[in-house]
């Protein structure tokens, strides 16, 4: 009733109070739950909003500033009465009602939805034992609602909030939470993870910087400005992970014969128990935090139980490996051969069609025919002008582009390939269309550097089959070119599979077997994919700049080589002199790159790629130049 009280005192009467022109705002008589003692004290708030009302009314009449519904008005509209010292009269009378509007929405902001339960508790707490025994009594009843929410929510995932008052929300935060200090170091029972390390293993500042790695909008999320401070974030936290559990398996859930167990049947015992705890007197912060520890325990064991024994979680982690990260190079360098004519030109719409072709070919050449598995996978050709729906062909798995206006048509077939994966049920909860889109971004990458690489060693078997033609200085330089372009790009492919992916990897396995509750497995996947992001110089734009331009060149050597198997020409070598000069300029910058940044965040992962190039001082002793005739 706050609200429409508040609402009234407005000038926007309800069915609670009324309007009349004689009197003005008043309380209706026919509410039985009103004791007369609270109809005379709101009754003395009415006579306020009525003043309130035929201020702004009168307000209306003579300058317009505060436009009232028509059955407010009870005096006749008096033309006669105008001027200009009339319309400053009410302009005064305007801004003097600003403070009574401003207490209004003040009002509105302190006494509204759980931070009602706020307001009590901290009035609870003086010494005055009537007062304080009085409010706990209130303070119980209000607790009643917030378990009837809590019980909907946490048993059922289901969200009974019109009203907006609930701490948890469907969709993303806004602004992100801010807990208190002394919050961000304990315990939420995950792993032995703290709320500090939990903030910053979903807080992906970097993934930020790029928009088309923007983080996926949580379905579910916190509103922590309702949270009762004696309620600690850590355990709102473990509340908001359960509903969303629990409603994403019932939404989700294909298997008639599991339905409802993800709770292991224990529905009407943890019922019990929120109920016992409404029952309470006095809240009691251990006993609510171990009943919702229990609920929470529950829901993550019979998920991990559910992904990682039932679903083969461990299997379709390795299926991800094989092809989003190229841990099946043989087949990719299959398919690189079979398809580099298709995709060396701006896709077309029957590209997709012919790309999947050569794919499935490459899988049956490397004899991988698993029937189950293949019909699970599908390139993707994003090429402009191709329809959203299209694009992501129907498929689970797959993301609708981000970008709502047209965009540039991609220069060849490689930079519009993707990837989509027919997630199975109920791995969609860890595998969500923005994951795999991540994926995708990281597997274009890897699929451009194993691309070069090929491309460079076709360039070398040209070059053993012209070993025992007479060169001259100009094929001296382009083979020294290719020899520098192949150390380089080698060994950061060396460092991309190994360093990088067989790392994580192998963390993200250990620490999968090394729990046996899903929260921990779902943290542990998104560091795994930050980690991937961030080592492989994604998400760092001058070094990820630096790496597309080096590539790009390289490229475009082995282009020039293999359009030229004769000596060069005049114009030959002139290109040749080009890409000679834009390659040291590339390896320079990246060199001063790897070797000055100093933030402790990215520090190790540059000097491990440093360490990979630079492991006999070879780059350091060029000056970090590599391709120049001096060399």
């Amino acid at each position: 009733m706050i609200h429409e009280l508040l609402l009234a005192l407005s000038g926007y009467p309800g069915t609670i109070f009324t309007w009349n022109k004689r009197n003005g705002l008043q309380v209706s008589q026919d509410l039985p739950f009103l004791h007369p003692s609270e109809s005379s004290v709101l009754n003395r708030l009415c006579k306020m909003g009525t003043d309130y009302v035929r201020f702004t009314e009168f307000i209306e009449q003579h300058t317009g500033h505060v436009h009232q519904q028509e059955h407010y008005s009870s005096q006749p509209s008096q033309t006669g009465l105008h001027g200009i010292y009339l319309r400053a009269f009410c302009t005064g009378l305007h801004s003097m009602l600003q403070p009574y509007r401003q207490a209004l929405l003040d009002l509105e902001k302190e006494i509204h939805g759980c931070q009602i339960l706020e307001t009590v508790y901290k009035h609870s707490c003086g010494g005055l034992p009537p007062v304080r025994m009085a409010l706990e009594k209130i303070l119980a009843v209000c607790h009643g609602v917030m378990y009837k929410q809590l019980a909907a929510w946490m048993l059922h995932g289901l969200l009974l909030d019109q009203s907006e008052e609930f701490f948890a929300k469907q969709g993303p935060s806004v602004g992100g939470a801010t807990a208190a200090q002394e919050e961000e170091e304990e315990d939420l029972g995950i792993g032995g993870l703290s709320g500090k390390q939990l903030r910053e293993l979903q807080d992906l500042r970097l993934i930020e910087e790029e928009n088309m790695l923007a983080p996926s909008l949580q379905q579910f999320s916190l509103r922590v400005e309702m949270l009762p401070s004696y309620i600690p974030v850590r355990v709102a936290e473990k509340i908001l992970f359960v509903g969303e559990s629990v409603q994403m398996f019932e939404n989700h859930n294909q298997s008639p014969s599991r339905a409802g167990s993800i709770l292991k049947h224990q529905e009407d015992m943890f019922a019990a128990e929120l109920h016992r705890l409404k029952q309470q007197p006095l809240f009691s912060l251990v006993d609510f935090e171990n009943l919702v520890d229990g609920i929470r325990s529950t829901v993550a064991e019979h998920l991990w139980t559910l992904m990682v024994e039932e679903s083969d979680l461990l299997g379709q982690l390795k299926i991800i490996k094989d092809f989003y990260l190229l841990g099946r190079g043989e087949l990719y360098q299959v398919f690189i051969d079979l398809a580099q004519h298709m995709l060396k030109t701006p896709p077309s719409a029957v590209t997709e069609h012919d790309v999947n072709v050569a794919f499935q070919q490459a899988a049956h050449k490397v004899l991988l025919d698993d029937d189950n598995l293949l019909p699970l996978l599908h390139l993707t050709i994003d090429y402009q002008g191709k329809d959203s729906k299209e694009a992501s062909g129907n498929r689970e798995g797959t993301t609708p582009p981000q970008e709502t206006s047209p965009r540039e048509a991609p220069p060849t077939g490689w930079a519009a390939l993707g990837l989509a994966y027919k997630v199975q049920w109920p791995l969609h909860i860890l595998f969500t269309p923005a994951v795999l889109e991540k994926y995708n971004v990281v597997f274009r990458y890897l699929l451009s550097v194993r691309r070069v690489q090929s491309e460079l060693q076709h360039c070398w078997a040209l070059q053993m089959q012209r070993k025992h033609l007479k060169s001259n200085q100009t094929d001296a330089v382009k083979w020294r070119l290719r020899n520098h372009m192949a150390f380089l790009v080698d060994n950061l492919q060396y460092y991309l599979q190994v360093d990088v992916l067989e790392s994580q990897f192998s963390q993200l396995l250990h620490q999968i077997n090394a729990t046996r509750d899903f929260e921990s497995i779902r943290l542990a996947h998104d560091h795994f994919l930050s980690n991937l992001l961030a080592q492989s110089f994604i998400l760092l734009k001058p070094v990820f700049h630096c790496l597309n331009e080096i590539l790009e060149l390289c490229h475009n050597f082995c282009s020039l080589v293999s359009q030229n198997l004769g000596p060069l020409d005049e114009r030959g070598a002139a290109q040749l002199d080009i890409l000679v000069k834009g390659f040291s300029r590339q390896s320079f910058l990246l060199f001063k790159i790897l070797s000055s940044v100093r933030n402790h965040q990215i520090n190790s992962d540059l000097a491990q790629l440093l360490l990979r190039l630079d492991y006999n001082k070879y780059y350091t002793q060029a000056g970090g130049t590599l391709g120049s005739f001096g060399l």
